[in-house]
C-alpha cells in the first residue's frame, strides 16, 4: 500500500477502522439517512474526531465532491480541541446538485518530526539522527510528482541547510522548521497511513431556500369594496392583488405568498370570526378548498382566470418577488373530490364524512384526506396539482398542516418534484410536536415554521436561537414568523407597536428567513375573546386596508430598513456564527452573527451585533459582557471598536462591557456593524 492511499472497505461491506480512524463526522442526518442541507455559497462546517495509537502527529482534510463525482475541493482541518481530537473545516460549494463529502485522517510525519526535532535539538538529544531524518523526510517530500516548482525548490533548500554541517545544530534546524517550508507542507502534505470516512451526501440548493423574507397576502382583500346601498361585498381579483406588489417590494421582501386561491365551498360555510353561520355575501375561509367550479387545480372566478394569474404572477417577478402558493390538502364538502372519489376521506360509523378537528376547534367545513385507502391515487393527483402551479410561476409552496398527513407521502412527493424542478421551495407550516417538525426537515421540506411565535423571554430567546443555530442547522431552516392570520399571541395583543417593533427585529436578524402576514405593518393586534387569533379575521370575510397610515405608524419604515440591513449584510445571511452575549438586564437580550470572508457569500467578513429589549412596556439599561473573540476583535485591555447603529445611524465606541439603555417606544434595539474606530 503506498503511503498516501485508503485502506479498503472490509468484504462485508463495513469500512474498516483503519490506522487513523475517523469517527463523529458531521454534518450527518440520522447516520446519512438523509443528506444534510446547504445552499449555494455557503460555509458548510464538517467535523470529525480523528486520532491514532501513540503519539505521531495526525491530520485531517475534509474533501468536497461535485455532483459529477470529481474531487471539487480539499480543505486540511484546523484542530479546534486538541484534548478531545477535534477537527473541522469549511466546504463551499458553488452550485445547485447533489453534492457530498468525506473526511480523510493521515499520518503527518512532518508534524511529528517537527515537535520531536525541536525538543531533541534544543535540548542536545540524538541532534544528528533528528537532522539527517529531518533532510532524508523532506527530500521525500520535494520528489513528490505534482509539487508545484515554488514548493520543491523551498523544500530543496530546506534539505540543504538541514545537512550542511559548517553551520550550528539551531541553525541547521531552523532550515527546516522555517514558515516557508510550513507553507509549503500545509499546501503539499506529505500523508501516510491515510483512511478515508464514509462519502456524506449533502444536498445544495439556491439560496431562496434559506434565505428572504417572506410577505403573506389573501389576494381578495385587495381592491374590495363593499357597496353601501346593497351592503354586499365586491371581491378583491388578482388583477387589483397585483396593484400592491410594488409596494411590497419596496420594502425588500422577496417572495409574495397567496393563501388558496381556489374555489371555496358553499356547504357549512363559516361567517365571520368562525361563525357557524353565514350572513348573505359572506365569501367563507379560502381553506374551505372546492366547489362545482372546480378544486385545487381552479381559480376562484371571483379573484380571476389562470390568465390573470399569470399576470400576477409577471408583475411580482418584474418587481424582483418569487411567487409563493398555499397548499392545503383539504376539501370543503362541495370538492369535487368527495364525489369522484370518496375513498379519499374518512367515513364514519353514521355514514358522514368526518370533518376536520384541532380541539376544541372544529373546522365542520372542512373534510381531511385520508391517506389508507388509496394513497397511490391521491399521490399522482396531487403531483399533477402542484405541476399546474409550477408551470403557472409558482416557486414557492407553503405547505399547510403537513403534520397530519404522513411522512411518507411527504418524502416521496418532495424527491419527486425536487428531481424536475429542483428550484421549487416548500415551508412547513406544521406548528407541531419537535419530533415531527424535524422530520418533516430531514425529508425534504426546505424551510419550517417554529415555536419562534411563542418565545418571550430573554432566557426563551436565547435558548432557542441557539438550538435552532446548532446541530439542526445540519438539515432545517428556520422561518421566523411574529404572527400569522391564525396566531395572535398575548405579547402580541397586549404589547403594541412596541410589541410589533421588537418582534420584528428578532424575526428579521434572528433567522436568515423571516415574514409577515398582511396588516403587520398596521399593527393589527385586537384579538377574537377567548382564542390567539385576530378579531374580524381575514380568513372568514374581506378585509380592504388603508394602506396609507402604515407609514405614520412607523412600523413599515422599521420593515423596509430591517430588510435593506439583511440583503446588505452577509452576516444576517447565514444561520450558523451565532453568540448570545450576557447582559445584566433580565430584559435585555443580546447575539451576534459573523462571518468570516472564506464563509461570506461576497467574500468580505461580516458582524453584527443586535441588542433587543424583550419588554414592549418600559425601558431597560444595563451593560452587555461582549465575547470579542466570537466577534473577531483582539481581546485585550481597553479593546476599543466602532459600534455603528444600522437602524439610528449613530456610532458608538465600545468595549468588551458596553452600557445600553433601550426604550420601546423610540429606540427597542441596536443593529449594530462592526467597524474600526
Amino acid at each position: 500500500m503506498s503511503p498516501d492511499s485508503a485502506l479498503p472497505s472490509s468484504d462485508a461491506g463495513r469500512t474498516e477502522i483503519g490506522r487513523i480512524p475517523v469517527i463523529s463526522v458531521g454534518p450527518v442526518v440520522e447516520g446519512g439517512r438523509w443528506p444534510a442541507r446547504a445552499i449555494v455559497g455557503e460555509a458548510v462546517e464538517v467535523t470529525a474526531t480523528v486520532f491514532r495509537e501513540g503519539h505521531d502527529a495526525v491530520a485531517a482534510t475534509a474533501v468536497l465532491v461535485a455532483p459529477d463525482g470529481t474531487d471539487r475541493a480539499s480543505v486540511r482541518m484546523d484542530v479546534v480541541n486538541a484534548g478531545l481530537d477535534t477537527y473541522r473545516a469549511d466546504l463551499v460549494p458553488d452550485a445547485p446538485g447533489a453534492w457530498a463529502f468525506r473526511v480523510e485522517g493521515w499520518s503527518d510525519p512532518y508534524g511529528t518530526w517537527l515537535h520531536d526535532a525541536t525538543i531533541k535539538v534544543e535540548a542536545g538529544v540524538d541532534v544528528e539522527l533528528m537532522l539527517a531524518e529531518g533532510a532524508a523526510l523532506l527530500e521525500r517530500a520535494a520528489a513528490r510528482d505534482g509539487l508545484s516548482t515554488e514548493a520543491a525548490s523551498t523544500l530543496g533548500e530546506a534539505v540543504r541547510g538541514l545537512r550542511d554541517t559548517h553551520q550550528q545544530p539551531t541553525t541547521r534546524l531552523a532550515s527546516g522548521t522555517a514558515s516557508a517550508v510550513q507553507r509549503a507542507l500545509a499546501t503539499h502534505p506529505l500523508r501516510e497511513h491515510v483512511t478515508v470516512s464514509e462519502t456524506y451526501d449533502l444536498d445544495v440548493q439556491r439560496e431562496l431556500a434559506m434565505v428572504g423574507a417572506w410577505y403573506e397576502m389573501f389576494p381578495r382583500s385587495e381592491g374590495a369594496e363593499l357597496d353601501e346601498v346593497t351592503g354586499e361585498w365586491r371581491s378583491g381579483t388578482l388583477r387589483t392583488a397585483a396593484e400592491r406588489i410594488p409596494a411590497i417590494a419596496g420594502m425588500g421582501f422577496d417572495v409574495v405568498y397567496l393563501t388558496p386561491v381556489h374555489p371555496i365551498g358553499t356547504t357549512y360555510r363559516k361567517g365571520r370570526n368562525n361563525a357557524l353561520t353565514t350572513e348573505p355575501g359572506d365569501p367563507g375561509s379560502p381553506y374551505a378548498i372546492g366547489s362545482p367550479e372546480g378544486g385545487h387545480d381552479a381559480i376562484h372566478p371571483e379573484l380571476g382566470t389562470f390568465e390573470d394569474f399569470d399576470a400576477f404572477v409577471a408583475t411580482a417577478r418584474e418587481n424582483g418577488l418569487e411567487v409563493a402558493l398555499d397548499l392545503a390538502l383539504q376539501c370543503s364538502p362541495d370538492h369535487p373530490w368527495v364525489t369522484e372519489h370518496p375513498e379519499w376521506f374518512t367515513t364514519r360509523i353514521d355514514g358522514t364524512i368526518a370533518y376536520a378537528e384541532n380541539p376544541p376547534k372544529k373546522y365542520q367545513d372542512i373534510y381531511p384526506l385520508n391517506f389508507d385507502n388509496d394513497p397511490e391515487g391521491i399521490y399522482h393527483e396531487v403531483r399533477r396539482v402542484l405541476q399546474v402551479w409550477i408551470d403557472h410561476g409558482v416557486t414557492a409552496f407553503r405547505v399547510d398542516n403537513p403534520h397530519t398527513k404522513p411522512l411518507s407521502f411527504w418524502e416521496r412527493i418532495l424527491a419527486d418534484v425536487a428531481q424536475d424542478h429542483p428550484e421549487v421551495i416548500f415551508l412547513a407550516e406544521a406548528f407541531t410536536r419537535p419530533a415531527m417538525m424535524h422530520t418533516l426537515a430531514r425529508i425534504g421540506f426546505h424551510q419550517s415554521y417554529t415555536y419562534f411565535t411563542w418565545r418571550n423571554t430573554k432566557a426563551e430567546l436565547a435558548e432557542y436561537l441557539t438550538e435552532v443555530s446548532g446541530e439542526a442547522a445540519a438539515y432545517m431552516r428556520p422561518s421566523f414568523w411574529p404572527t400569522t392570520h391564525d396566531i395572535l399571541t398575548p405579547y402580541m395583543q397586549h404589547g403594541g407597536t412596541a410589541a410589533f417593533a421588537i418582534r420584528a427585529v428578532l424575526a428579521a436578524t434572528g433567522a436568515p428567513t423571516w415574514g409577515i402576514y398582511s396588516g403587520y405593518e398596521l399593527v393589527e393586534n385586537v384579538p377574537r375573546p377567548g382564542v390567539e387569533e385576530q378579531i374580524d379575521n381575514e380568513k372568514y370575510e374581506f378585509k380592504p386596508r388603508d394602506w396609507s397610515t402604515a407609514e405614520g405608524i412607523g412600523i413599515s419604515t422599521l420593515l423596509t430598513r430591517l430588510n435593506e440591513i439583511r440583503h446588505e449584510h452577509p452576516a444576517l445571511q447565514r444561520l450558523r456564527g451565532l453568540t448570545v452575549h450576557r447582559t445584566s438586564d433580565s430584559s435585555l437580550l443580546c447575539f451576534s452573527r459573523r462571518v468570516t470572508a472564506a464563509q461570506s457569500p461576497t467574500g468580505r467578513a461580516d458582524t453584527v451585533i443586535v441588542v433587543v429589549t424583550t419588554d414592549p412596556h418600559q425601558a431597560h439599561e444595563g451593560v452587555i459582557e461582549l465575547d470579542l473573540e466570537a466577534l473577531g476583535i483582539p481581546d485585550g485591555d481597553g479593546a476599543l471598536f466602532g459600534a455603528h447603529d444600522l437602524l439610528s445611524g449613530a456610532t458608538y465606541a465600545w468595549g468588551a462591557r458596553p452600557y445600553v439603555r433601550l426604550d420601546p417606544w423610540s429606540q427597542c434595539a441596536h443593529v449594530i456593524t462592526v467597524r474600526p474606530l
